[in-house]
Parts: C-alpha cells; sequence; structure tokens
C-alpha cells in the first residue's frame, strides 16, 4: 500500500496538498474520498491529524445542502451513545453495519450486471421498445375491418373437419340380390 497523501491545514484554515504543491478546497477533499484516495489531513501548527474533524465537516455541509441521511432521531441516537458504556461498540456497530451496507449494494449492481449485460439505462430502453412493438402490433390487429369465419377450420384452426365415412363393402352375397332385384324389375 502506498504511503498516504498529506494535506495540511493552515491556521488561515486553507487545505494544502502537498501531494500536487497547491491549495485545494473541502470539495476537492471530498472527491479524494470518493477516489477512495488514501489521505490524512495534519494541523500545520500542531502536526496533530485532523482527518476525522474535516470529513465530519463535509458531512456536515452535505446534510445541510440537500436531502440529509441522518434524521434528527437518528443524530439524537448517536449523541446519546457519547458517554455510555456502550460508546466504544457503537462506532464498531455503525463502521461494521456500512460496510454490510456497501457489500450488499455491490453485489446486488454485480447480479444486475450479469443478469441484465447492460446498464439500467439500456435495460429501460430495451423494455420500452418491447412494449412499443407489443402496442404496434394489438393495435394493428384492432385497425384490420372484421372478417366473419367461413369455415369451421377458421374458426377452431386446430379441430379438424369430420371425415365422411367410407361405404360399408359389399358382399358377395348381397351382390346378387341386388342383381335379381335389377333382373326382377327388366323382367316386370
Amino acid at each position: 500500500m502506498s504511503e498516504p497523501r498529506i494535506i495540511k491545514k493552515y491556521p488561515n484554515r486553507r487545505l494544502y496538498d502537498t501531494a500536487v504543491s497547491s491549495y485545494i478546497t473541502l470539495e476537492d477533499v471530498k472527491q479524494l474520498v470518493l477516489d477512495r484516495a488514501n489521505f490524512h489531513v495534519i494541523d500545520a501548527r500542531t502536526n496533530t491529524d485532523i482527518t476525522r474533524g474535516i470529513l465530519l465537516q463535509i458531512i456536515s455541509e452535505q446534510e445541510e445542502q440537500g436531502n440529509p441521511i441522518f434524521t434528527t432521531d437518528v443524530l439524537a441516537h448517536i449523541i446519546r451513545f457519547y458517554g455510555d458504556t456502550l460508546q466504544g461498540m457503537m462506532g464498531n456497530y455503525l463502521e461494521k453495519s456500512l460496510q454490510a451496507f456497501v457489500d450488499q449494494q455491490h453485489l446486488f449492481r454485480e447480479q444486475m450486471r450479469t443478469f441484465i449485460g447492460k446498464n439500467p439505462l439500456a435495460m429501460m430502453t430495451e423494455l420500452v421498445e418491447h412494449n412499443l412493438s407489443l402496442w404496434k402490433s394489438v393495435n394493428e390487429q384492432l385497425q384490420k375491418p372484421y372478417t366473419p369465419p367461413v369455415t369451421i377450420s377458421e374458426i377452431f384452426p386446430s379441430v379438424q373437419p369430420p371425415v365422411a365415412p367410407d361405404p360399408p363393402a359389399t358382399t358377395s352375397r348381397e351382390k346378387p340380390d341386388k342383381e335379381r332385384k335389377g333382373r326382377k324389375d327388366k323382367d316386370a
């Protein structure tokens, strides 16, 4: 693992990034966090690590700007843990809970990528296109003029029409009877 990046905070409240040799803002520090960069913020006068204080300041600004993550009740519960016998366990519990949440989120995203094989926008686009083609085919069927079926096979395509049975085979005995009748009629 590489050495952590050192950011110095001067008494004038300015942050100096020693890696790029320039002053940076809290927004830049936030970007370092998002980029998962390894860094420490050091007080330039006392040489103490003030990383947590800077991170809390970033969280505080984020909570004030938009939709907060921490509700008033959550913040009140956290404050109550300070000085409590469970204070030491609370930090560990929150850290492990957040890590479990991040792991589950990562796993869910991976499963969705494998399931979909694309990004969610592409999936939604395909779904919309499929529904549109389905709607068009239904609409086309509704637009066709209705022609009533003429034969039973048109109404029930899977049912075969009945076939007329073959006439029974005549035996040699019946033939002479018919021939006799025919001769009687001629004689008469």
